[in-house]
C-alpha cells in the first residue's frame, strides 16, 4: 500500500491549454486570438487570415518554451474520465487507472476550419483517436516506469519505491501547422550482452524481446495481429494510413477519397467474411455508399456525368447546397413580399438577393431599368414608403446612378442583430453567386428578346429550382401543382397556360402540359445549365 500510495502521489494531470480564433462582431473583418493560459492577453488582428498566422505562432512559441512530455503525467483525456478514445485493453495488456494506453505524447488537435489549436499531453492511444492530432513530441521510454507499473499491481516488493525517475527528453517540442508532426528520435539502447549459450540461462533483463508486429487502425476499429491472410491485415493498415494522410490534406480530392472508400468496402467484406462479424459488414456497405457519393459529386465537380453517359451539364450553381439555398430565397420572398403584383415580386427577389447576406447592398440604375417594369421608379417609392427597402439617396439618384456611383440600399427585415440572425445561413462567398443566377435566369436571351412580363420570368426562375437532374419538372418527374406556381408568379391559375405557352416560344419548356392541377413537362437542353435539380 505504501507503494501504490508513493506512485501516486507522482502522478501529475496531463497538460492542456487551448489557443481560439474568434470574431469580433458580426458583420466584422477583425478577429480575436485568444489562449487559455492564464498569462496571456488576447489579441486582435485585422483579418482571419493575420489573427490564423498569430495564433499558430502564439502556439509555436509556447511548444518552443515548454518542456517535453513527462512519462509519468497522467493522460488529459483519462484525466476528465473521456471514454471515447479508451479501447478495451487486449488479453495481455492491464490497463491502470491513469493511461489509455501507449507512451504518453504532446499532441495538438486542431478542428478542420482552422478555428482552434488544442495542445494535450496524452497517451498515443487518445492522440491517435482524433483524426486531426499531430504528435510534436514523445516522452522517452523508461524501463522504470514500466517496472514500476508492474510493482504497483502487486505490491510485493517494498524496493518498488526506489524505482529511478526517468529523465525527460532533452529534445524541445516542434510545431508546424503545414506539415506532419515531426518524430522525435528516440534515445538508442544499451547494447546487449552476447549470449551464446542456452537463452533461457541468461539474466530476464539480457534475452531478446518478443514484440508484436504494431497493430493498425481504420475506422476506430484495430486491425488484429494475427488476422488472416496476412495481405488482408496489410491492406487494412494501410487504409488506415492513407485515410489519415487524406484528413490532414489541406484540399479535397473526391476521386482519391471514392477510391478510398472503395477498397475499403472491398477489404471490409472480406475482413467480414474472416470473422463472421455482422458490424463489418454493415461498415462495407456503408463505404460503398460513401464511395458512390465522393464519385458522384466529383463528377458534378468536373463537368461530366456518372456511368459514361455522356457530357454533364456545366450548371452556374455548382453544388446542392448552392441549389437549396436558391429555393430558400424564393420561398422566402414568397412568404414575405411587402407589395402584391408579379411586377414588385420580381423587384423583392432581386433586391433580396443583393442584400441577403447583411441587409446592406449596393444598386446601380441599369440594375432596375433592366427588369421588366412599367414604372420602376413608382414601384420602389412603393417599396421604400412600405419600410421595406431604404435607400441612401432619392429614388431619382438611384435610377440615374450608375456603377460608378451605385446606391447604398437597406432591407431592415434582412439585417442580423442578437436575437436574429436572419432568415438566410449561406455566407458572403455564395450571395453574389445566387444573385449571378437569378440575373442569368430573369435576363436570358431569348427571355429578353421576346420581351416577356415580370410573370414568365418568375414562372422561369420557379422551373429552374422545380424540375430534376435531367430536367423533369417536379419531384421525379410528377409535375409541380398549378396552385403552387400561381402563387408563386402572383397571377390566377387560369393565367398559367399563357405563361407556359411564353416560355414554350422562348425554348424553356418542352412536352409541356397544363391539368387542372398540375404543370408537366421539362426543361429544354438550352436552359439546364441555368436549372436547380431537386436533391
Amino acid at each position: 500500500m505504501g507503494v501504490e500510495a508513493h506512485a501516486t502521489n507522482e502522478r501529475v494531470t496531463g497538460r492542456r491549454w487551448t489557443v481560439r480564433l474568434d470574431p469580433v462582431g458580426r458583420g466584422r473583418a477583425d478577429v480575436r486570438v485568444s489562449c487559455s493560459r492564464p498569462a496571456c492577453a488576447a489579441q486582435v488582428l485585422p483579418s482571419a487570415a493575420a489573427g490564423r498566422t498569430a495564433a499558430i505562432g502564439h502556439l509555436k512559441a509556447h511548444l518552443r518554451a515548454g518542456p517535453a512530455p513527462r512519462p509519468s503525467a497522467q493522460c488529459a483525456c483519462r484525466a476528465e474520465e473521456c471514454h471515447t478514445h479508451i479501447r478495451p485493453a487486449g488479453p495481455r495488456e492491464r490497463p491502470v487507472p491513469w493511461r489509455c494506453g501507449g507512451a504518453v505524447v504532446l499532441a495538438v488537435i486542431t478542428d478542420r476550419e482552422g478555428r482552434w489549436w488544442q495542445v494535450m499531453e496524452c497517451c498515443s492511444r487518445c492522440a491517435a483517436a482524433h483524426p486531426t492530432a499531430k504528435v510534436v513530441a514523445t516522452a522517452p521510454a523508461a524501463e522504470g516506469l514500466a517496472r514500476a507499473d508492474k510493482l504497483r499491481a502487486d505490491a510485493a516488493t517494498p524496493s518498488a519505491s526506489a524505482a529511478p525517475t526517468p529523465a525527460m527528453s532533452a529534445i524541445g517540442p516542434y510545431f508546424s501547422h503545414g506539415a506532419p508532426g515531426t518524430a522525435v528520435p528516440q534515445q538508442a539502447s544499451a547494447p546487449r550482452s552476447d549470449h551464446r549459450s542456452d537463452p533461457r540461462s541468461a539474466p530476464r533483463s539480457a534475452r531478446p524481446s518478443r514484440r508484436r508486429p504494431p497493430r493498425g487502425r481504420i475506422a476506430q476499429r484495430l486491425v488484429p495481429h494475427d488476422l488472416r491472410p496476412v495481405a488482408l491485415r496489410d491492406e487494412l493498415t494501410e487504409l488506415g494510413e492513407l485515410f489519415r494522410a487524406y484528413q490532414a490534406r489541406t484540399e479535397p480530392d473526391l476521386a482519391m477519397l471514392a477510391d478510398l472508400h472503395a477498397r475499403k468496402a472491398e477489404a471490409f467484406h472480406a475482413w467480414a467474411e474472416a470473422t463472421a462479424d455482422t458490424g463489418l459488414r454493415l461498415d462495407a456497405r456503408r463505404a460503398e455508399q460513401a464511395a458512390a457519393t465522393a464519385r458522384l459529386q466529383h463528377l458534378h465537380r468536373i463537368g461530366q456525368a456518372p456511368d459514361g453517359e455522356g457530357p454533364a451539364v456545366a450548371r452556374l450553381l455548382t453544388a446542392p447546397a448552392q441549389w437549396n439555398h436558391a429555393r430558400s430565397v424564393l420561398a422566402h420572398v414568397a412568404e414575405n413580399a411587402p407589395l402584391p403584383g408579379a411586377e414588385a415580386r420580381l423587384l423583392v427577389v432581386m433586391v433580396t438577393l443583393r442584400t441577403a447576406q447583411s441587409g446592406v447592398g449596393n444598386l446601380v440604375g441599369q440594375d432596375i431599368k433592366g427588369l421588366p417594369l412599367q414604372d420602376p421608379q413608382h414601384l420602389v417609392e412603393q417599396l421604400v414608403e412600405s419600410g421595406w427597402l431604404g435607400i441612401s439617396g432619392t429614388v431619382e439618384e438611384l435610377i440615374a446612378s450608375r456603377p460608378e456611383n451605385p446606391t447604398r440600399i437597406t432591407v431592415p427585415s434582412l439585417t442580423p442583430d442578437e436575437d436574429d440572425l436572419g432568415p438566410f445561413t449561406f455566407g458572403r462567398k455564395l450571395r453574389p453567386k445566387l444573385s449571378g443566377w437569378a440575373q442569368r435566369v430573369v435576363g436570358e436571351k431569348k427571355l429578353r428578346k421576346g420581351k416577356t412580363e415580370a410573370d414568365v420570368r418568375l414562372l422561369a426562375l420557379a422551373l429552374a429550382t422545380g424540375s430534376d437532374g435531367e430536367g423533369r419538372l417536379g419531384p421525379g418527374g410528377e409535375g409541380i401543382g398549378v396552385d403552387t406556381l400561381s402563387s408563386w408568379c402572383a397571377v390566377d391559375p387560369g393565367d398559367l397556360p399563357a405563361l407556359v405557352d411564353r416560355l414554350t416560344a422562348a425554348d424553356w419548356l418542352a412536352e409541356a402540359e397544363v391539368t387542372d392541377t398540375l404543370l408537366t413537362g421539362r426543361l429544354t437542353e438550352r436552359v439546364l445549365p441555368l436549372g436547380c435539380p431537386l436533391t
